[in-house]
């Protein structure tokens, strides 16, 4: 892409961007950071990042640039031209000579206390007899069907039932508390490759694990839910190929913290994308692309990496959309 696309498509974007140059001074700002920041795009080149940014939060962006390395804070606070605090998620990406800044701004009941976890025990509650019901219906038929494969697809459908029963039973336990314990990610992904075949029209799959990568520390169910929501949400976004990624990362940056060594899985679609109006609110509850979604799976998915001290993260594009799930792995080994 040359520099005119690249700008073309930059100021497209609802996602905040800009460019600094060496002296952290900016050099370009697309208009919805511009209008976030209460800036004109123009009378703005030139602008010190130390104005929207503390001295703290500004010594380790030099820092960043010096070192030529990406630098990820969650919950910063912006000051716009007019005072205002905007709280945002912000990626400092080295970029030529200087960095490219990526800016997220937070909604205030996302800064605050979130409403999501409440709103999923009100889910759990309704969902309970309609699973009950759909596991007494897999058992019967378990015991009239011929086949064995067809044996095996009702044990499926009882095995899931009983899953999400537990899930839905441990988030009406008052905090819902994780139950933390030896996971290995690659049995978790073959049990959604299972899931995904029995699909009415199964997506191609492709697999590329990293044979090293060890156990990690977390509650397998949740894990298993958090991949189950981004397989489903790629189908629904008109994908017809899905490749399953493991790696192993060292010194990753999540927010403030550096984990020693993490997971990343990555689920990589060719679905349609994400919708670039949706992209600033992609994890919020109750967003959702289509007529019909509830909005809770992404939302969700992203409240259990966070409660395994991890993160979900999204890129997008036509026809190739990547989630990728961090997961730190030094807790399971120190």
């Amino acid at each position: 892409m040359n520099e005119a696309d690249w700008r073309t498509w930059a100021e497209q974007m609802a996602t905040g961007l800009a460019r600094v140059d060496a002296e952290l001074r900016l050099q370009w700002i697309n208009p919805a950071l511009a209008e976030w920041l209460e800036l004109g795009p123009r009378s703005a080149i030139g602008q010190s990042l130390g104005l929207w940014l503390d001295e703290a939060a500004l010594a380790q962006a030099s820092r960043a640039l010096a070192e030529q390395r990406p630098l990820q804070w969650r919950g910063i606070s912006l000051v716009a031209a007019s005072g205002r605090e905007i709280t945002a998620d912000i990626v400092l990406q080295p970029f030529e000579d200087g960095l490219l800044l990526e800016v997220h701004a937070l909604a205030a009941s996302l800064v605050t206390s979130s409403p999501l976890s409440a709103t999923l025990r009100g889910f759990a509650h309704e969902v309970k007899n309609p699973l009950a019901g759909l596991r007494g219906a897999a058992q019967l038929l378990q015991r009239r069907v011929d086949t064995e494969d067809l044996r095996s697809l009702a044990g499926l459908i009882i095995d899931e039932a009983d899953r999400l029963g537990a899930l839905a039973n441990r988030l009406l336990h008052h905090d819902g508390a994780a139950q933390l314990g030896p996971v290995n990610i690659h049995q978790l992904l073959e049990r959604l490759s299972d899931l995904l075949q029995a699909e009415p029209s199964p997506p191609q799959l492709r697999h590329d694990y990293d044979p090293s990568v060890p156990d990690l520390l977390g509650d397998a169910d949740r894990l298993q839910q958090i991949l189950l929501n981004l397989a489903r949400n790629a189908l629904e976004a008109g994908a017809h190929t899905l490749t399953l990624r493991t790696r192993v990362e060292h010194g990753l940056r999540l927010g403030e913290r550096v984990l020693r060594m993490a997971l990343r899985v990555d689920v990589i679609d060719d679905g349609a994308g994400v919708p670039v109006a949706l992209r600033d609110t992609l994890f919020q509850p109750l967003v959702s692309g289509r007529a019909d979604g509830t909005g809770l799976g992404l939302a969700l998915s992203r409240e259990i990496a966070h409660e395994h001290g991890g993160e979900l993260r999204c890129t997008s594009r036509p026809d190739e959309t990547v989630f990728s799930l961090y997961l730190p792995l030094e807790r399971a080994h120190d």
